[in-house]
């Protein structure tokens, strides 16, 4: 029997295991959208913009680790993706965007743009749909190229193509089945030698270990390197928490890094990267350890990353066979002091993210404190995910006790306005309530629109809006300089207001101490909720105090 092809496309993706998708739709993909939530009981969650709805598809793909799976129109509808898809693609996110193009035999059609420059100008793989009789190896192409290099795929599907009739595909072999095998990659013993001699020729070594450590599961392994040589250890942003408790813990490497960290990173003579990409926020643009030579464990080592010049020795293998390797050559000999001294391990157990008291106006409050507060109230099960502004200085690094997979900093293209989308995709991802956001004023006004898709949509999410009434990150660059700063100021929005007219509950919070109880009210409720947060504009988080305010 015959059939459209675009409900044969729905046959195909759900035979990829989709089973949620975020799309806005037209009149170039609504049949393919409906017919696939329709017929196949899969979920659309119906975005309000084009850009929230890639955003979501993201943030559905990093909390589960599935491919995301997002849908827009041709034209304008496409366009409007380009920044999502480039901070999707530099987060290696496996993604799918099904994108409906004007008819392959239309002679003139107002909505048409070619469509392959954009994505691939975003960094994005681009395949079109152009015959029906090979729309089962596409698919299976587009899934395949998602899943194995982590990236975004653009799935052009012209109007005509998708009307076509084709016969039902028959004995589908979806990507799953010619997928590689994941394997570790295993060191070279030479490479290992050299990273052992460099080790016996430290006498201040930290370990910084990022996501790699994470994927591999070598935290163990880490840790007892860590030991052996006497090492600090550090994170980087994306694995945050991973040596929460430890003794020699320095917590974040880079420009979330404590008046402390950055001390000790200043004073360290080797550093020993482990998954960890070495680029130029983790290094503080390559200033947070001048003295110090450099080995990088990596499976993708880069000799440049970021516009800096990552490791004086790279070593390409996965983390956890490194460090064995490392660890097998190293035995037989007492464990090395190192930077592990009773000194340094009282001061880093009275260190602190940022001790500066600064006075708070009236009817306002304090962002770090408030972070604090929130974090003490909300169970350390739930994913965090943070938008990207100067907020999330004072707002990261005071969340504590969760494992590293809980956090989701949305900042992989600098880009404001995806925190709101991104937190959507990770609580359908979750579907149990157990997702908060934590957004600025500014950036949460870029994409306000799908607050109503919260409502609608009935997700339940825990929304805190840190609301100064202006860009931060602007304020606090033109404040020191003596500028003007009132381009940058407009004031505090009522967003209960607006939560509550879109079916949220939703309250203002201007005094500390309301958390907990507020807390306690969401979780008794269905619904999603919104704190707006009056923090005052004038604190500045200390990695903008040291870099703006001349602050030492």
């Amino acid at each position: 029997m015959e059939i459209p092809v675009y409900k044969a496309l729905g046959d195909l993706f759900v035979q990829e295991g989709v089973d949620t998708i975020f799309a806005l739709l037209g009149d170039a993909n609504m049949h393919w959208a409906i017919d696939i939530a329709e017929d196949h009981d899969v979920r659309i969650v119906h975005a309000r913009h084009e850009n929230s709805a890639l955003a979501m598809a993201d943030g559905y793909a990093r909390t589960t680790g599935k491919v995301g799976i997002a849908s827009t129109t041709t034209g304008p509808g496409y366009t409007n993706i380009m920044t999502a898809l480039t901070a999707a693609v530099r987060r290696r996110s496996p993604l799918i965007v099904f994108v409906g193009d004007t008819p392959l035999s239309g002679l003139y059609h107002g909505q048409w743009v070619d469509q392959r420059p954009f994505a691939e100008a975003a960094g994005a793989r681009f395949l079109q749909l152009r015959d029906p009789a090979r729309i089962a190896i596409d698919i299976r192409d587009a899934f395949y190229f998602a899943r194995h290099e982590r990236r975004p795929v653009v799935l052009s599907a012209p109007m005509d193509v998708q009307a076509r009739m084709v016969e039902r595909v028959a004995n589908y072999k979806p990507s799953s089945t010619i997928l590689p095998k994941p394997q570790r990659i295993h060191p070279d013993p030479q490479t290992i030698a050299e990273a052992v001699e460099m080790i016996h020729a430290a006498e201040r070594p930290i370990i910084v270990a990022g996501e790699g450590v994470l994927k591999a599961r070598a935290h163990d392994a880490v840790g007892r390197l860590g030991d052996a040589i006497g090492a600090l250890m550090a994170t980087t942003m994306r694995a945050k928490g991973l040596f929460e408790g430890h003794p020699y813990d320095l917590r974040i490497a880079g420009g979330y890094s404590t008046d402390l960290g950055r001390e000790l990173f200043e004073k360290a003579d080797l550093i020993i990267g482990v998954g960890a990409g070495f680029g130029h926020f983790t290094t503080d643009a390559g200033k947070l350890f001048p003295q110090a030579k450099v080995v990088a464990i990596d499976t993708e080592p880069h000799g440049i990353w970021e516009g800096v010049r990552t490791a004086d020795l790279h070593v390409r293998s996965d983390a956890k066979a490194a460090i064995e390797a490392l660890l097998g050559e190293l035995t037989g000999g007492a464990p090395r002091t190192g930077f592990r001294t009773n000194e340094i391990g009282h001061r880093i157990a009275g260190d602190e993210v940022d001790p500066r008291i600064m006075p708070v106006r009236p009817g306002l409050l304090d962002p770090r404190s408030a972070i604090r507060e929130i974090d003490g109230a909300v169970p350390k099960d739930f994913d965090i995910v943070f938008g990207n502004a100067h907020f999330t200085f004072n707002s990261l690094p005071n969340f504590s006790g969760r494992v590293p997979e809980r956090y989701h900093v949305i900042n992989d293209f600098g880009a404001i306005g995806h925190g709101l989308p991104a937190s959507i995709g990770a609580a359908c991802g979750r579907n149990d309530g157990r997702t908060m956001l934590i957004e600025g004023d500014g950036s949460f006004l870029m994409t306000v629109q799908d607050l109503e898709t919260v409502g609608r949509e009935g997700i339940k999410l825990l929304i805190c809006v840190m609301n100064d009434g202006a860009y931060g990150a602007e304020i606090h660059r033109l404040r020191p300089k003596k500028v003007d700063d009132t381009h940058t100021v407009f004031g505090r929005p009522d967003f209960a207001a607006i939560a509550r007219a879109v079916g949220i509950e939703a309250v203002t919070v201007t005094e500390p101490g309301q958390f907990a109880k507020l807390f306690a009210a969401y979780q008794a409720s269905d619904r999603a909720a919104l704190w707006d947060i009056r923090i005052d504009d004038r604190i500045p988080s200390r990695p903008f105090r040291r870099l703006y305010y001349g602050e030492n």
